[in-house]
């Protein structure tokens, strides 16, 4: 039957919009192999990002080569013109780098999701080629076993199948237990798992990439979307907020990447998927791979690691930028600055075609002042003022504490400074500490304690070595005790005989 004209216009369609990817536009072009060449020895697992003046020194290192061992002419496989520096540029054009500055201030290249897809499906194409194998079989049967399972809401088929999953564990359970043999797998279907397993995970770098690059694009469509909101502030800063708070679900690869996370997210999973990836190198069958695979099997928790962190990264990064332009930009007054600039541009649009070369422009030497008529001066209240309300009558006698308010107050410093002197005698110095053990309960307070210390200090004191401690007695009799410095005054009394004579 032939194919309507219609779909064969639709497929077309789609094939090229496929072809527009930068993926396929990559893989496309002229200079494809050495692209890929480049962007695989730059960008490694162990060095995600690369900074930009090392990035073009190597692609520059390897031009050189290539062009010294004759590739780049005629009759061989033509090479790019120009410097790593213009190639570079090109590139982030195209959308296969990013171009971004590093938490230490230092600007960086890294391989966009397109950049990784590209370099995945070069490397899946030119190496070896995955097989229709048992270990690829079984995990579709399995992925296909448990989509239906999870579809399926019958409960009594679900108790059915895990009392079938419980006595096949169960028997073999017993068969070990009574001195049976663990069954071995051959190498082959060994090589052929791992095989699978490298398949899997060579997937995984692209997909990490494009969430990243999906919470981008969601951060600048929103912080675009900002700019141009016509609703009131408030309402605009409170969708906002949630949206910077909410980044990871608003893509359908961000909703995939928070299910994966709930499985690859938890350090011990990382850990014992590391234990479990030794224990496969330990094999002996992991001899007959080679050294490219050992490696990616090596690194495939590393990968993972990696890719959970720069989408973490991207998550936390595009919710900062949005709570950053929400709380430090007015949407009403972006908008105003957005129309004065179209207004200036409108007006050079309509000065330039009728103007002249050379003709001078008169400067705008002062901003127009408004035209208001008259401003109101004072504002007027129609209620009349209130007095304030009355004190409360209250009795002196009565509403007066029984103790005396004083012995709560502060220093006694008159009593304190006789006491001292008294206690000095015709000393010329004093202990300070002593001097106040010395005193009555009624100045011994922690209160003139302080006091004490003052007046020493404007008399002239010394501290010594020894940490001494006195008990102060407070109002109600109670007690506390400090650890403070020794300290020597000088005799107040002489201090003040001496500032008499002068």
């Amino acid at each position: 039957m032939a194919m309507g004209t219609r779909g064969v216009e639709g497929a077309y369609q789609g094939a090229l919009r496929a072809f527009q990817n930068p993926m396929l536009a990559l893989l496309h072009q002229t200079h494809a192999p050495f692209v890929v060449t480049v962007l695989a020895m730059v960008f490694t697992a162990e060095r995600p990002k690369v900074a930009v003046a090392d990035s073009h020194a190597e692609i520059n290192d390897a031009l050189d080569q290539l062009r010294a061992a004759g590739y780049g002419d005629e009759d061989n496989q033509p090479l790019p013109t120009g410097n790593a520096r213009d190639l570079c540029r090109q590139w982030v054009q195209a959308g296969w780098l990013v171009r971004q500055v590093s938490d230490d201030d230092v600007e960086v290249y890294r391989l966009s999701a397109y950049g990784v897809g590209a370099l995945e499906v070069a490397g899946r194409v030119g190496g070896a080629r995955t097989r229709v194998s048992e270990s690829r079989v079984r995990t579709l049967l399995e992925a296909i076993e448990r989509l239906a399972q999870d579809a399926d809401p019958d409960v009594m088929a679900r108790i059915s199948r895990l009392h079938e999953e419980i006595q096949h564990r169960q028997k073999e359970l017993t068969r070990l237990e009574q001195g049976g043999v663990v069954e071995t797998v051959e190498d082959e279907q060994l090589l052929e798992a791992a095989e699978n397993v490298l398949h899997l995970a060579r997937e995984l770098p692209a997909d990490f990439a494009r969430v990243a690059e999906s919470i981008k694009a969601i951060q600048r469509d929103v912080v675009a979307e900002l700019r141009h909101d016509t609703r009131p502030t408030g309402e605009v800063l409170r969708e906002y907020l949630a949206r910077g708070r909410r980044i990871l679900d608003a893509t359908p690869e961000g909703r995939a990447f928070a299910g994966a996370l709930r499985l690859i997210g938890d350090p011990a999973q990382i850990e014992d998927l590391w234990n479990q990836l030794r224990t496969v190198l330990r094999h002996r069958f992991t001899g007959l791979l080679p050294e490219q695979q050992r490696r990616e099997l090596t690194e495939i928790s590393r990968r993972i690691e990696q890719g959970v962190k720069e989408v973490l990264t991207a998550q936390r990064q595009a919710s900062h930028v949005i709570t950053t332009q929400v709380r430090n930009h007015d949407p009403m007054r972006d908008r105003q600055v957005d129309e004065l600039l179209r207004d200036v541009m409108s007006g050079l649009h309509k000065w330039v075609p009728g103007s002249r070369r050379g003709e001078a422009v008169e400067p705008l030497r002062r901003l127009p002042v408004a035209d208001v008529g008259n401003l109101r001066q004072r504002t007027s209240d129609l209620r009349p003022p209130q007095p304030p309300a009355p004190l409360a009558e209250w009795d002196e006698a009565e509403d007066m504490p029984a103790a005396d308010t004083r012995a709560w107050g502060g220093p006694r410093y008159a009593e304190l400074r006789a006491h001292l002197a008294s206690f000095a005698g015709d000393a010329d110095s004093v202990d300070v500490i002593a001097a106040f053990r010395a005193a009555g309960e009624d100045i011994r307070r922690p209160v003139d304690l302080l006091g004490l210390l003052e007046i020493a200090h404007d008399a002239g004191m010394t501290e010594t070595a020894e940490v001494a401690v006195v008990d102060t007695v407070r109002p109600d009799r109670t007690r506390r005790r400090f650890a403070l410095g020794g300290v020597v005054a000088a005799n107040p009394a002489n201090a003040d005989r001496s500032g008499g004579d002068e």
